[in-house]
């Protein structure tokens, strides 16, 4: 079995599935907006003070990637601004069944690739290489993509914490800590509304910025293991920057510019 190798960044966008939830809690004579607040003050009763949803409640509305791969990297969202969910989704398990993939993010493990299965489950979308575990591939009996202290995923939260909770960092603060540039102009807490007023490009775009500094991250951290040296460090600074320079869209130089920015701050 010959696969091309690659590296995919991942990370994902979700809104509350409310369809759904109000199918669950019986809340059928809700309008959504109702029901939204609703399952707001209902999960807050459960968590002690949180709303987040749970995870099979989360509906993916974007699957933002980096694609390393040969010569080149590529950064873009799956799927165009009107695909499904199920389309977007089994788009980022394709990739998994099509090439030789080492998957990272930044909480995948704890947030990500659980919705995905659930939602997975929900389209009816088959993801084999995936859940391999050496059944089939004994390569993967040693190396696969669901143990969790294995390294076809790479979840660099999990890692660099030592999968310690309480050592654990959010994305924001490493990105600048290592003078990267971080989320530009929004977090995650405006995604939903941004999504009730149909922007779903400004969605993408800000995912987008969320890969890159999750690739840059990872970069750093094969530095650290030792998995690459300095030359082949900066050679892949270099590669990831003129890509950007080279890039139609307009935030993916802004993403440049940022860095550069933050860049000129450590001389």
């Amino acid at each position: 079995m010959y696969k091309e190798k690659a590296t995919l960044v991942f990370d994902i966008e979700t809104v509350p599935d409310i369809a759904k939830a109000k199918q669950i809690y019986n809340l059928g004579n809700l309008t959504n907006e109702e029901a939204y607040e609703a399952l707001k003050n209902m999960r807050r009763q459960e968590t002690g003070g949180s709303d987040f949803f749970r995870h099979h409640l989360h509906k993916v509305v974007c699957i933002s990637v980096v694609l390393r791969m040969g010569d080149s990297v590529r950064v873009w969202s799956l799927g165009d601004e009107n695909a499904t969910e199920a389309e977007i989704i089994k788009r980022f398990f394709t990739a998994i069944d099509k090439y030789d993939v080492t998957l990272v993010s930044w909480n995948g493990g704890g947030f990500d690739l659980p919705v995905l299965h659930y939602r997975a489950m929900l389209h009816e979308i088959t993801a084999p290489m995936y859940w391999e575990l050496g059944d089939h591939y004994k390569e993967f009996r040693y190396n696969n993509y669901i143990n969790r202290f294995h390294m076809r995923h790479v979840d660099l939260m999990d890692v660099l914490s030592l999968y310690q909770a309480r050592a654990t960092q959010p994305l924001e603060q490493i990105a600048t800590f290592l003078g990267f540039p971080g989320k530009l102009g929004m977090d995650g807490s405006q995604v939903y509304d941004l999504h009730q007023q149909g922007q779903i490009e400004r969605i993408r775009n800000y995912c987008e910025s969320d890969v890159l500094n999750t690739w840059l991250i990872y970069l750093r951290f094969q530095l650290m293991r030792g998995e690459i040296m300095k030359p082949a460090y900066q050679q892949e600074i270099t590669l990831l920057k003129n890509t950007l320079a080279s890039s139609d869209k307009d935030h993916l130089f802004d993403f440049l510019d940022a860095w550069e920015d933050q860049e000129a701050k450590y001389l």
